[in-house]
């Protein structure tokens, strides 16, 4: 296929994507307005447009005072994942990507105007009705590796194995450690070795990182680690089988984690075992302009930290302004971000993974994140 039909080809899946099945075509008009029996629709509503609905989702038009700290939120911050966004745009949000570009710039009151002009609200709901959800955190990790195995450098990275086929069950990470023909696919596709097998099955789970490598001529560089393929088994938390194990302490996941697996050595290759998802790497140079982004997203853009989300996109489609809020109890948020990436463990309506940002200490806090969550869509008019 030329690089033209190409084009056209993934301008039409798009396209096709965000009008169909993320629901950006113009709803239905309901015979009655969605508003109180015996009230007037809210002026702050803009034109009517009755719920959207979402395979795994339903969208109800809000007032922009149902958002909580709307007002106080630094948008200026959230402007560097809106602008990230523009780099590659649902089709609904393109045409609003020069005002953006143009407000990069601009006062937050000002970006809190245009917010309220060209963007519409909508409380995410799952399709029964529940507005409460869950909000976890991933992180980019940064550990340290060799290009060619030592002698405590012995646990591999893989790039993906040839022939490996989309949508396709390959060996789980079970069979990949134990049967001959699955070590024979990888032989050769190591792009690093690290110490521990706990910081493998980390970045495994994180889906990226960045890896401070040490050169066969004792050279060292940092480069990224980004998401190249699956072996298409199930995830499976690591957490919830060392607790079905009778650990009572894992929340600071991973060093409780190799703290137990200090206790019970014998236990390591059930615990790895335990998640059969695998993942492979592709690595990518990283230069100073990088080092100041996250990971590549699903959305293709750079994560932001602390303003980009993972959602289900069957809930909410890649490039979706949101407004996200959280009590705690970890921390108390209330602030736009966007959803520019997804993960297997986020299913669902009211689902979002919060990037936390690179190294130790966003790990630390992504660690700890569990709390409810309520989201709203922030859709073009």
């Amino acid at each position: 296929m030329n690089k033209g039909l190409q084009w056209l080809v993934g301008l039409a899946i798009v396209a096709t994507l965000a009008a169909c099945s993320t629901g950006t075509r113009q709803p239905d008009l309901p015979a009655t307005t969605p508003t109180t029996p015996g009230t007037s629709p809210s002026r702050e509503l803009g034109p009517l447009t009755g719920s959207l609905a979402h395979p795994k989702s339903r969208w109800v038009p809000v007032a922009w005072s149902e958002l909580p700290g709307f007002n106080d939120d630094a948008l200026h911050e959230g402007w560097v994942a809106m602008l990230s966004n523009c780099t590659r745009p649902n089709a609904a949000f393109a045409p609003l990507c020069r005002e953006v570009r143009q407000l990069s710039l601009a006062e937050t009151a000002e970006q809190r105007d245009w917010m309220m002009q060209r963007l519409q609200p909508y409380r995410v709901e799952s399709p029964s009705g529940p507005t409460d959800g869950k909000l976890t955190s991933y992180y980019e990790p940064v550990f340290d590796a060799t290009r060619r195995p030592t002698a405590t450098n012995t646990v591999p990275l893989y790039q993906a194995p040839m022939g490996l086929v989309p949508k396709r069950p390959w060996f789980t990470r079970q069979e990949i450690d134990t049967l001959p023909q699955a070590q024979a696919a990888l032989r050769g596709r190591e792009i690093a070795w690290l110490a521990d097998p706990i910081d493998v099955l980390m970045l495994h789970i994180q889906g990226s990182g960045r890896l401070r490598i040490t050169e066969a001529d004792g050279s060292q560089r940092m480069v990224r680690v980004a998401f190249a393929a699956t072996n298409e088994q199930p995830y499976r938390s690591v957490q919830q089988w060392l607790m079905s194990q009778g650990a009572t302490k894992v929340s600071l996941w991973p060093d409780d984690t190799k703290q137990w697996v200090a206790q019970n050595p014998q236990r390591l290759q059930p615990l790895l075992w335990s998640n059969p998802r695998y993942v492979f790497f592709r690595e990518e140079p990283l230069s100073e302009v990088d080092a100041s982004s996250g990971p590549v997203g699903a959305q293709g853009v750079p994560l932001t930290a602390g303003r980009s989300i993972a959602v289900d996109r069957d809930s909410i489609p890649y490039g979706t302004p949101v407004w996200l809020a959280s009590p705690g109890p970890t921390v108390s948020l209330a602030k736009l971000v966007v959803a520019q990436d997804t993960g297997s463990a986020i299913v669902g309506a009211v689902r979002a993974d919060y990037f936390a940002g690179t190294g130790a200490e966003a790990g630390r806090f992504a660690a700890r994140m569990n709390q409810p969550l309520r989201l709203w869509a922030l859709w073009p008019k």
